[in-house]
């Protein structure tokens, strides 16, 4: 028995990108893309083959007078300025949970607090975050960062929305012990629930298989995040990226069920393509 996860696949921010690229691929127009659209390569080909040219912000810099689509992860400031000056048409596929975390970012950082980020050093939608401060946030990936921040000073903190919650509480709880007793410390827990959610629901699927394939990119950051909480429940769980990477020596007589599962970045077309061929 073989079973696709229902809640595995892309989170409403990157079906709204890849929909908004294919509307306007479909009027059959040079169309740019700000970074890959998702970290998936086997979906950037499939774009790619539809017209999608992929580009980074050196090549950005140098466009005039053309559409280019802004990927879910947001974009800071520098990038619409760049925009503007160069007479950039911009699609902005941002997600709507990004935008409104970037907004609240900027008006805390406008009242002179130090601002701290929990997340991952150079990830896009990280970049976008602090460039809502002018460069000027802290960036912490974990609880070893923490002495980047000054505990003499006011701090307010927040999470990049695909950060794990346990962990953001962790961070809490740190600042908390640390802080100096005549500064304010206020805390955003503005990590994504569609995102979080995923954890208790692939933890509950990858138990109820004796065998669970997850699909991801390897670039994913998402993806390694979500293979790591299946592994925990289910020593039996293999990441791959394509159904050419499908080990069949792991399908032995005692595999009664196959679990197939996925990132945020994963889309439906690949965990079927992966059932098909353990069904072939």
């Amino acid at each position: 028995m073989t079973e696709i996860d229902k809640k595995s696949g892309f989170c409403f921010g990157v079906v709204n990108a890849i929909n908004r690229a294919e509307e306007e691929l479909a009027k059959n127009e040079t169309l740019y893309c700000l970074g890959d659209i998702v970290h998936n390569n086997q979906e950037l080909e499939r774009l790619k083959a539809k017209g999608l040219i992929t580009i980074n912000h050196e090549e950005f810099e140098k466009l005039h007078d053309v559409k280019v689509i802004l990927r879910a992860h947001g974009e800071p400031p520098s990038t619409y300025e760049t925009a503007r000056k160069n007479n950039i048409t911009i699609i902005d596929a941002s997600c709507p949970v990004v935008l409104n975390l970037q907004k609240r970012i900027k008006k805390a950082y406008e009242k002179h607090t130090q601002i701290v980020i929990f997340g991952k050093n150079g990830h896009a939608e990280v970049v976008g975050l602090v460039g809502q401060t002018g460069n000027k946030a802290i960036v912490i990936e974990n609880k070893n960062d923490l002495d980047k921040i000054d505990f003499t000073q006011n701090i307010t903190l927040f999470s990049q929305t695909t950060k794990s919650l346990s962990e953001f509480n962790e961070i809490v709880e740190l600042i908390k012990q640390r802080i100096s007793p005549d500064a304010v410390f206020e805390y955003n827990d503005t990590i994504c629930r569609q995102v979080a959610n995923r954890i208790p629901n692939l933890r509950e699927f990858a138990r109820k298989h004796d065998l669970v394939f997850f699909v991801s990119g390897r670039q994913s950051s998402n993806g390694k995040a979500l293979f790591e909480e299946c592994k925990k429940v289910n020593k039996n769980t293999f990441l791959i990226s394509t159904k050419e990477e499908i080990d069949k020596k792991l399908i032995t007589e005692n595999i009664k069920s196959i679990g197939i599962c996925g990132a945020t970045s994963t889309p439906k077309w690949l965990m079927e393509e992966i059932e098909m061929s353990l069904r072939a």
